[in-house]
């Protein structure tokens, strides 16, 4: 075999190499990337649930219980604050995550994460857009309003329960330890369900 010959070989068995070597680090990245997408949709989702129960009167209340009247005469019924009941939360669900179009990808300079930061604010002026990669109406605002979708369906029931109770870290606690969706939940311990 000729030295040319040797060289095509060496070539090709090189190329081979590189491209088996990117093939094994696309799911990492990709996987990161998806990661990134879930965590940002998660955290977001809980922002704009936080801020919208915020905006309820807290003095609201809605009857919850029985109608039925009791063989005593009397009702089954309570009266818990509206901001914080499963029917305002369920609302809040189904339309929350049409807010996931006033927020901008941004990626870190340091670790390369990417976070999803408001752009719009909630009385509806631009925000600081400095350091935000994609804009309203992106590829990645499309993906994130689906990925929030996505997350407000499959976790309802935990969105519920801890937002029906005044809680600290919210984010955290649903995020990363229920739902693994971030990825520091691996170094934390799962609540019991």
């Amino acid at each position: 075999m000729g030295p040319v010959r040797r060289r095509e070989r060496g070539s090709i068995t090189a190329a081979l190499f590189v491209m088996a070597a990117v093939a094994a680090l696309m799911p990492a990245v990709s996987g990161r990337r998806s990661q990134d997408l879930h965590c940002g949709a998660c955290r977001a989702l809980v922002d704009e649930l936080e801020w919208e129960i915020a905006q309820v009167d807290p003095r609201k209340t809605i009857q919850m219980g029985s109608f039925r009247i009791n063989p005593d005469g009397s009702q089954s019924v309570v009266e818990v604050p509206y901001a914080r009941s499963e029917a305002h939360l369920t609302e809040l669900l189904e339309r929350v995550c049409e807010k996931m179009k006033e927020y901008g990808e941004k990626v870190d300079p340091a670790t390369h994460r990417k976070s999803y930061e408001r752009i719009v604010s909630h009385d509806g002026t631009k925000m600081d857009l400095n350091g935000l990669k994609n804009r309203p109406g992106d590829v990645a605002a499309s993906l994130n309003l689906r990925c929030c979708e996505s997350i407000a369906e499959e976790y309802e029931d935990e969105l519920i329960e801890f937002l029906s109770h005044e809680a600290d870290n919210v984010k955290d606690r649903l995020c990363s330890k229920r739902t693994d969706l971030c990825d520091h939940a691996l170094h934390l311990p799962h609540d019991e369900l």
